[in-house]
C-alpha cells in the first residue's frame, strides 16, 4: 500500500510512519504547515516542522510540507474567535481534523496517488461484520484521542490508518528509542497550536475582536461581581468571575453575551435532563436508543437516549448531567466505537 504519512514533529508520528515502514508499506511523510503566526506549542510551530523533517531523514523518508494556513485560518482560527464572540466554547482541534487533516489531506493524498494517510493518533480502525468501519477508542486510555476523531466517516474510513492505536504511549517511546528518533522523549502537545502558553488566550483574542466587560450574577438575579471579558467565559467555570471570597463554591450557569451578563449558582444549578445537537455527523447513519456519550476529550462517558428530530438529536441523560457548553463536542459510542456526535446547542 502506497501511504501518506503526516508528520506532526511529536513522537507518536514519527512512530507511525516507522511501524508502516516496518509493514512494508511504500511510505511518503508530509508535514502541514497550518499556523503562519507566532506559536510555542502544538503542531504549528516552527520547531515542530523542522523536527519532523529531522525525523523523516532518519527514517529515509522523503518529506513535503505542504502549507495549509489560508485554509487553517480560514475554517479553523475564524470559527474559534467566532465562538468566543457569540459565548460559545469552540474545540479547534475538531474542526482541524474535520477540516485540514481528514479533508484537505485526504483529497490531496488521492490526488497524488496515495491509498491512505496514516495519523499517530491514540485511536483504531475497526472492521465490522457489516463490511463498514468504524474509528474505536486507543488503547491506552489515558491518550485515546477518538473523541476529536468523530468527523471522520464515509469514505474516509477507508482511507485513515492509525498504526500506534493498539499501543500505550509508554511502549511507542520504547520504539522511539530504539529507532534513535529525536523525538523520543519530546513531550506531548497541547491542544490549541495557535495560542501561546506565554500569552493565553486573552491577547490573541483582543487582536482580533472587541472584549466586553460585564456583570455577574447571582440566581435570584443579585449582582456578585464582574469579569473584563465576556467573551472569555464558559458554561461551568469557576475562577476568574471576580467573587468576594468565603461563599460556597458557584458556577456559570448562563452566558448572556448581547446583555453582558454572566449568572453563577450553586454546583446543583448545573445540572441538566437532557442536551440538544446539532451539526450531526454519523459513522454509517443515523442510531437512536441508549448510547454512552462524553463531553471532552478525556471525560467519563454517561448512558444517554438518543432522539432524532429534524433539528439533530435530543440527548436524554440517564441521570442529572453537568450542563453542557453551546459549542461544546459530545461523542456518541457503542462500548469503544464512535458512532457519531454532534454541537450542544441547548441544555435544559
Amino acid at each position: 500500500m502506497r501511504v501518506l504519512a503526516a508528520l506532526s514533529g511529536g513522537v507518536d508520528s514519527s512512530v507511525s510512519a516507522a511501524l508502516l515502514m516496518e509493514d512494508g508499506h511504500e511510505v511518503v511523510a508530509a508535514t502541514m504547515k497550518l499556523w503562519g503566526g507566532e506559536s510555542d506549542t502544538g503542531c504549528c510551530s516552527v520547531g515542530d516542522v523542522e523536527d519532523a523533517r529531522r525525523s523523516a531523514a532518519q527514517l529515509g523518508l522523503d518529506h513535503h510540507v505542504f502549507n495549509y494556513t489560508a485554509e487553517f485560518d480560514d475554517l479553523v482560527v475564524a470559527p474559534y474567535v467566532e465562538a468566543h464572540r457569540s459565548g460559545a466554547t469552540p474545540n479547534p482541534c475538531i474542526e482541524c481534523n474535520r477540516h485540514l487533516k481528514f479533508d484537505v489531506l485526504l483529497r490531496r493524498a488521492e490526488l497524488l496517488g496515495f491509498d491512505a494517510v496514516a495519523t499517530g493518533h491514540h485511536a483504531r480502525m475497526i472492521d465490522r461484520p457489516d463490511g463498514t468501519r468504524r474509528v474505536a477508542r486507543g488503547a491506552d486510555p489515558q491518550k485515546d484521542q477518538s473523541y476529536v476523531l468523530y468527523p471522520l466517516r464515509g469514505s474516509a474510513l477507508d482511507r485513515v490508518l492509525f498504526p500506534i492505536g493498539h499501543l500505550h504511549k509508554t511502549r511507542v517511546r520504547e520504539i522511539a528509542a530504539d529507532l534513535g528518533l529525536r523525538t523520543a522523549a519530546k513531550p506531548d502537545s497541547q491542544d490549541v497550536c495557535f495560542i501561546t502558553r506565554a500569552d493565553g488566550r486573552r491577547p490573541f483574542l483582543a487582536d482580533r475582536m472587541e472584549l466586553h466587560p460585564a456583570e455577574v450574577f447571582d440566581s435570584e438575579g443579585n449582582p456578585v461581581g464582574a469579569v473584563e471579558a465576556v467573551e472569555m467565559v464558559t458554561i461551568g467555570q469557576r475562577r476568574g468571575l471576580g467573587l468576594a471570597g468565603g461563599a460556597e463554591p458557584r458556577f456559570v450557569t448562563d452566558v448572556n453575551v448581547a446583555e453582558r451578563a454572566i449568572t453563577v449558582g450553586p454546583p446543583e444549578r448545573l445540572m441538566v435532563g437532557s442536551t440538544d445537537l446539532a451539526r450531526m455527523i454519523w459513522a454509517s447513519g443515523p442510531v437512536e436508543g441508549e448510547l454512552l456519550a462524553q463531553v471532552s476529550a478525556h471525560g467519563e462517558t454517561a448512558v444517554a437516549s438518543v432522539r432524532n428530530n429534524a433539528d439533530g438529536v435530543e440527548l436524554v441523560w440517564s441521570e442529572p448531567h453537568r450542563r453542557v457548553a453551546p459549542g461544546q463536542s459530545v461523542v456518541l459510542y457503542e462500548g469503544d466505537q464512535v458512532i457519531g456526535g454532534g454541537i450542544s446547542v441547548r441544555s435544559g
